[in-house]
């Protein structure tokens, strides 16, 4: 292999190994800080004992996540620099904003959260786990918003040989960047409720900690019923997107190769990428995917043979990515509204709970397909219709890429193993009793009773 594409690999590596750690982070901060405020509010312990569980979990996960995250970033100047050079003056002051800002706020907040429990007032203590929040997602739009520039670049001009930032506004607010960052969002947030909701009905299933895993239950219930809907309304608009920044990509997706108005959605289809067209089409769905792409059953889809082969995008892996992830999406809509409905006598409900636990794995590979699609859909540019990928890699010998791959496989996978080791012991552990917390909150005595319910 050549130097660019085991770059490619690597970076690959580092980007599928990174993002399984921070959809989590992303969602299950939010939760923490959703049962907290119903400790603050309340006065009920068996909520502020459900945080500090959950945030035990979250503070694994973020502590492996911002790891990979720093590794992932040296690879511009290593892997990259030829790309670093030519749009470092627009990508890296967005990832300069997210590191000085975002991820400043977020680490502080976080060692103010953990420490503060018996330092801090209960008001004070819940408001450093919403900034946690708050700036994990923050980080997370200034990241979303770099790459999505490499998708569709905007506000910048040709000076020198290299491509300057002109408009920082245009780059922040245009309309791919914001869909983009929304529909990361919504993954995360399905992931991090599949996760409370499968931990929690295996230890209602084996009848342990059952008050408080009910409750932990019932507010991850309605997080992730709300999300799977979200997921699912704004999904489309991706299409419509597509259909004007990235049209190859769009064509990728479906396996679209002629150009035409009224275009189908075919059920049934497999791309035949070597002779340019499908080896099975069938169940095709009239005009549906012309209205995806332009609310109109007359719009106009572009094919892949309107592009030379050398432009197209890997047809294959895109549309099988595409296919997985929507069907996934629609599972996770279906599961989300048993777990709602069954939110109040979830006990019961040995069926659902004996299920749930398989669920968590499948919203990882649905963010990591949806991430397949966003980076192999743009190929074969870096930047797109601006820099090939090939001409941004850096003037490497095949043996030192060669190494350097084969050490981050080999740190990664020990990472993950003592990652995913830790998270199952001590989601396993359950809840740690502990003596009660001095009742410093104002509220009744029927306000802090433990079998309070929650919607």
């Amino acid at each position: 292999m050549d130097v660019v594409t085991l770059s490619r690999l690597q970076f690959a590596v580092a980007t599928y190994f990174h993002f399984l750690f921070v959809p989590l982070t992303l969602g299950l901060s939010f939760l923490v800080a959703i049962m907290e405020t119903l400790y603050v509010r309340t006065g009920d312990e068996d909520y502020r004992r459900i945080t500090k569980f959950w945030g035990k979990l979250f503070l694994i996960n973020f502590a492996i996540g911002i790891v990979t995250g720093i590794t992932l970033e040296f690879q511009f100047g290593t892997n990259w620099s030829r790309y670093s050079a030519y749009v470092g003056d627009i990508f890296g002051s967005l990832l300069a904003v997210e590191a000085t800002v975002a991820f400043f706020l977020e680490s502080t907040f976080i060692a103010v959260w953990f420490f503060g429990w018996k330092k801090l007032s209960p008001r004070m203590h819940l408001l450093s786990i919403w900034l946690v929040a708050i700036a994990s997602n923050i980080s997370a739009f200034w990241i979303l918003v770099a790459n999505a520039w490499m998708q569709h670049p905007v506000g910048f001009a040709i000076r020198n040989g290299r491509a300057e930032l002109t408009d920082f506004l245009a780059v922040i607010t245009q309309r791919f960047a914001i869909l983009e960052f929304v529909h990361t969002l919504g993954g995360a947030y399905i992931l991090a409720g599949f996760f409370v909701l499968g931990i929690s009905s295996w230890h209602l299933l084996r009848k342990r900690q059952v008050g408080l895993f009910a409750k932990s239950f019932r507010v991850a219930a309605v997080w992730t019923l709300i999300f799977a809907v979200f997921e699912i309304a704004q999904g489309h608009m991706n299409a419509e997107i597509l259909h004007t920044a990235q049209p190859a990509k769009l064509a990728a997706m479906e396996s679209h190769w002629e150009t035409t108005s009224n275009a189908p959605l075919y059920l049934l289809s497999w791309p035949d990428s070597q002779n340019g067209r499908n080896r099975v089409q069938a169940l095709g769905v009239p005009s549906v995917l012309s209205l995806l792409a332009g609310y109109s059953p007359s719009t106009e889809v572009k094919g892949l043979r309107d592009w030379p082969a050398d432009q197209r995008p890997p047809v294959l892996p895109v549309f099988l990515s595409f296919r997985v992830m929507v069907g996934l999406g629609f599972l996770f809509l279906i599961v989300a509204i048993l777990a709602f409905r069954g939110r109040k006598t979830i006990e019961s409900r040995q069926g659902l709970l004996r299920f749930l636990p398989w669920m968590i794995p499948l919203p990882y590979l649905a963010n990591q397909f949806g991430w397949t699609i966003a980076e192999l859909g743009r190929q074969p540019w870096i930047v797109y219709g601006m820099m090939r990928t090939s001409a941004g890699a850096s003037p490497l010998a095949v043996s030192q890429v060669s190494v350097s791959l084969v050490a981050f496989i080999l740190v990664y996978s020990l990472l993950g193993v003592v990652d995913f080791y830790l998270l199952w012991k001590f989601a396993r552990m359950g809840v740690i009793e502990e003596a009660a917390a001095p009742a410093n909150l104002q509220g009744t005595a029927g306000q802090r009773s433990s079998m309070s319910a929650t919607a």
